[in-house]
């Protein structure tokens, strides 16, 4: 920024010497020439300099990210997924005392072994387990007590669990909507509940969501799904200002979809639509969205949308433009209607 400014005021010194310079007309190529230096000069000393600042911001901020977390007591759950392996991955390296849940029990014995193997034991804490399935919501009392046990308190619990439900609302079974409503409402809310007394009495913690973007968008064919999302989201943004004077912060992360193998990485998508009714969805990376939740760790940011723009396009017009949104989703469904009769 600063070269930048040095350039401009380069320049309008010789434009102004130019203006003033009774002479101008008979030096222009000297003029010129000059400029040409000047601007030959700079623009490279000042590229060198910010490539250095990036390279300076990227080092200060791995380094934050380490010491941010180290010593804390962080909770993940649906460690067994892909975004919860590597969440685990990063902060077991940062120095975290890590809680990791899931549903099995073996499978968490060798994410734990991984993990030892991956690391400095003398830098990081070897990973406590603790059993857990948000489908079976007459055990959470005791899995609250598990968690509580492992180290008497926490300081970040990420929600990261989620189950999804393609369908027609009326092909989709009261049961199912349970299970929907159990996996991705009731069980991170009742944990989350469940650890708030010990975080309000120590006056400080961080409960970080890791939500859907259809928390904030509804999609056809999602409706118990969405409408899960758009619970537990409101859940927490009204659970944000109540806990703020006790010190502690409530993040909700919302993304598109994440990638869990090579064959779903982000493809681009022309129309909205596609982008809604595709197997292929526009999606992010675990080390991308990982990267985010660090990120929001570290500066306590209450919201962040993890999106390709059109996603964000929608959001928006949903909100300013309501009929035109639901126009558009309506002849979506009219046209993935006459391709399926086809």
């Amino acid at each position: 920024a600063c070269e930048t400014v040095c350039v401009c005021v380069c320049v309008c010194v010789c434009v102004c010497v130019g203006l003033h310079n009774p002479d101008r007309t008979r030096r222009p190529r000297e003029m010129d020439l000059a400029l040409t230096s000047v601007v030959l000069v700079l623009v490279p000393c000042g590229l060198v300099v910010l490539a250095g600042v990036v390279y300076l911001y990227g080092l200060v901020a791995n380094l934050l990210s380490k010491t941010s977390v180290r010593n804390k007591v962080v909770v993940i759950t649906d460690a067994l997924s892909s975004l919860g392996k590597e969440c685990a991955s990063v902060f077991h390296k940062g120095g975290a005392r890590l809680i990791l849940c899931g549903k099995s029990w073996e499978k968490l014995e060798d994410l734990a072994d991984d993990l030892a193997c991956s690391s400095d034991p003398t830098d990081t804490f070897l990973p406590k387990l603790v059993l857990l399935d948000f489908g079976d919501m007459g055990s959470m009392a005791e899995v609250v007590m598990e968690v509580m046990e492992c180290y008497g308190c926490l300081d970040v619990l990420i929600l990261n669990s989620s189950l999804k439900v393609k369908a027609p609302a009326h092909c989709v079974s009261l049961e199912t909507d349970k299970l929907l409503m159990d996996n991705n409402y009731f069980g991170p809310v009742t944990l989350a509940k469940g650890v708030l007394p010990s975080m309000i009495s120590r006056r400080t913690g961080h409960l970080l969501l890791v939500n859907s973007i259809q928390g904030k968008l509804a999609i056809p064919f999602r409706t118990t799904y969405a409408a899960s999302k758009h619970a537990v989201q409101a859940f927490f943004d009204c659970l944000r200002p109540e806990v703020e004077e006790y010190g502690i912060s409530v993040s909700t992360l919302s993304h598109t979809y994440i990638c869990s193998t090579a064959a779903q990485q982000p493809i681009s998508s022309k129309t909205f639509w596609s982008f809604t009714s595709s197997q292929r969805v526009q999606g992010v990376t675990p080390h991308q969205a990982v990267g985010e939740i660090v990120r929001t760790v570290m500066d306590k940011r209450k919201e962040v949308v993890i999106a390709p723009p059109l996603p964000k396009v929608a959001i928006c017009t949903r909100s300013f433009f309501p009929n035109l949104f639901f126009a558009v989703m309506a002849a979506g469904v009219k046209n993935t209607t006459a391709l399926e009769m086809q």
